[in-house]
């Protein structure tokens, strides 16, 4: 058997298995059989979302190529913790269920800013100041929003499946628009960027998680918000997030983000689409309060 696919295969379900401890019940309870209450479901989902933060920001880094006597460098980690501090105050305080405030919507413009100058205006990152920017805006604010997300009650112990489905849905779609467009692919999407991904792709991803969705919203009705539109969104946005990473993998010349999934690259390979998804899924279930 082919050595690479072992380690894809491996490197795969170690990572849906990580992923699925850390953002269901499953986790808790499994090491409460080692221990009664030895750790909440949350603070697992806090550890996984910390871990995926400062390993990806640590990839940025490396990916970008800041100059080794810059002062910009040494910044980009106290800046970060900074930046996440915030979030994780609001997340332990359930403060994101009862308010949004301004800060957050300057945070999510920030986001929309930072892939319109990796698209248009890629030279600026290549000075340390425009690279420690970003590095800032693509790790810690749609990680620190991805607190945003689930919701969960301390004294019973619970822990809603929000991010559980988002990571189904993303999955799904990225599995849905590869099949599809490598049996009927014709027209290129971004040929320059990533040449494999086509229209035809697109649209069966976003038929298929569309189906997919209607029945996690069918089964599930006490999740946050309508996962049809979750849905859309996702097939939507997913597909950006990974011309996002491709860009900024360009425009450094770099292959892949890192080495620490077997077979899969680094966590930004793997996360590309989440961190685009994360802010615009917690941006609807914000609005869908108001409306």
């Amino acid at each position: 058997m082919d050595k690479n696919l072992i380690q894809r295969t491996f490197g795969g379900l170690l990572y849906a298995f990580v992923v699925i401890f850390c953002t269901t019940p499953l986790g808790s309870e499994m090491l409460g059989k080692i221990s009664p209450n030895l750790v909440q479901q949350q603070n697992l989902y806090y550890g996984l979302i910390t871990l995926f933060l400062f390993v990806g920001a640590w990839e940025c880094v490396k990916m970008m190529k800041f100059d080794p006597k810059s002062w910009e460098k040494w910044v980009v980690f106290p800046v970060i913790v900074l930046v996440f501090y915030r979030f994780s105050k609001r997340y332990f305080q359930h403060g994101f269920y009862f308010d949004f405030n301004l800060s957050e919507i300057l945070a999510l413009s920030l986001i929309l800013i930072a892939v319109i100058t990796l698209f248009r205006f890629p030279k600026e990152l290549y000075y340390d100041n425009g690279k420690l920017i970003f590095t800032v805006i693509y790790t810690a604010l749609p990680f620190g929003f991805a607190l945003g997300l689930p919701k969960f009650y301390s004294v019973e112990n619970t822990f809603t499946l929000e991010v559980f489905f988002l990571f189904i849905l993303i999955w799904s779609s990225d599995t849905f628009a590869y099949l599809t467009g490598r049996f009927l692919g014709k027209h290129k999407m971004a040929p320059k960027i990533s040449p494999k991904k086509t229209w035809e792709g697109f649209a069966g991803g976003v038929i298929l998680t569309l189906i997919l969705s209607f029945f996690v919203e069918k089964f599930h009705p006490d999740l946050r918000g309508n996962w049809m539109v979750v849905g859309f969104l996702v097939s939507v946005f997913a597909p950006l997030g990974d011309l996002v990473e491709s860009q900024l993998k360009r425009t450094f010349g770099v292959k892949d983000s890192g080495n620490i999934i077997p077979g899969h690259g680094g966590i930004l390979d793997r996360l590309d689409s989440f961190i685009i998804v994360a802010p615009v899924v917690y941006l609807y279930f914000i609005l869908e309060k108001f409306i």
